[in-house]
């Protein structure tokens, strides 16, 4: 195929200061060269990602890397087939995962692809149970939180696409799981479907002195938090952590919106991590980027055997990608969220 495309790029154009929006970007129309170098593959993406993290990238301060370049392609996650291929490693119809962008077609080295095979799972698991999000859940629980059988394990964002896969990897350790969610109905799905021990609606409670009180009388002490969220329920639970807790901070979406460069809460639990002699650690899912070899073995017959739920919330609107982004932080669906072309 050497023939131009009619190809529709998000332009990231400015940083958001707030919630993220469409003013923050341009759909921009172009025409792209269809031609291909030496091992470069044409790609006809099918299903992008949006991501939390993509909300870090987009501050002003540097994180585990420098903000998102404006006036460029925003980056994500993709799934996709190859339209066309200069490798001998990928022919037409392959599908692969990448790390491209919000477009519809892309040019990439063959390095950057891995195969997919749809005959062992779904192709949309490479960005969920068996992609950033399951590693993430995987190697955060099972390395930086060191759960042991009858050990209590509190997870925050329980019902996101790595809080899920967390509880389920908790409760397959033996564990009793306090889980965290933002509405009654996910709550209810927690322990109906993902066997919660105990499943808490944050936004019941009107700070975080009223939830710690809650937790308090229900008995609760907290060998591992997971947290994806902080703010109130971080203040809450880490007064419960028992002798030699451990802390793993994967996200603090309650400050990604407005608080990413000027954050809102103090670091006022510390003095607690020294009476418990806890211990604190943040993870990134590309610190397991090479190690996916030992996860899988473990995790895919699970998925095979129907015993690890995984959900995927799947959206058709391309020309809504930044809407999407947006809904990640006040959403009512559970689990990945995929957006098909």
């Amino acid at each position: 195929m050497s023939s131009n495309l009619n190809n529709q790029r998000w332009i990231y154009l400015k940083r958001p200061i707030n919630q993220v929006g469409f003013e923050h970007y341009e759909l921009v129309d172009e025409v792209l060269d269809g031609s291909l170098s030496s091992d470069e593959v044409l790609l006809q993406n099918r299903y992008i990602s949006v991501d939390p993290y993509m909300r870090i990238q987009q501050a002003a301060s540097n994180s585990w890397e420098l903000p998102h370049p404006l006036d460029t392609l925003q980056q994500s996650g993709v799934i996709a087939q190859v339209a066309d291929s200069a490798s001998s490693d990928f022919k037409p119809g392959d599908w692969v995962s990448a790390y491209t962008g919000w477009e519809r077609y892309s040019k990439v080295h063959s390095a950057g692809l891995s195969k997919l095979d749809p005959a062992q799972a779904p192709v949309t698991t490479a960005l969920g149970v068996l992609g950033m999000p399951g590693r993430t859940a995987w190697f955060g629980l099972m390395e930086a939180g060191k759960p042991r059988p009858g050990e209590t394990v509190v997870v925050s964002g329980a019902a996101g696409a790595v809080g899920s896969l967390v509880v389920q990897f908790a409760k397959k350790s033996g564990c009793n799981v306090i889980a965290f969610a933002g509405s009654d109905e996910k709550c209810r799905w927690l322990q109906q479907d993902l066997n919660v021990d105990t499943a808490i609606n944050y936004k019941n409670f009107s700070d975080h002195a009223q939830l710690h009180q809650h937790l308090n009388a229900l008995g609760v002490r907290v060998d591992v938090y997971f947290d994806n969220v902080g703010g109130l329920i971080s203040d809450a639970v880490i007064p419960l952590l028992n002798l030699r807790g451990r802390v793993v901070i994967c996200g603090q979406m309650s400050q990604y919106n407005g608080q990413l460069d000027s954050v809102e809460m103090a670091p006022r639990f510390l003095h607690h991590l020294l009476y418990q002699r806890a211990t604190i650690q943040g993870i990134l899912a590309r610190d397991y980027s090479h190690r996916m070899e030992e996860m899988i073995p473990t995790v895919a017959p699970w998925i095979a055997d129907g015993s690890l739920v995984f959900e995927e919330a799947i959206v058709e609107d391309f020309e809504k990608l930044p809407m999407h982004l947006a809904s990640l932080f006040d959403r009512t669906s559970r689990g990945k969220l995929l957006v098909k072309i």
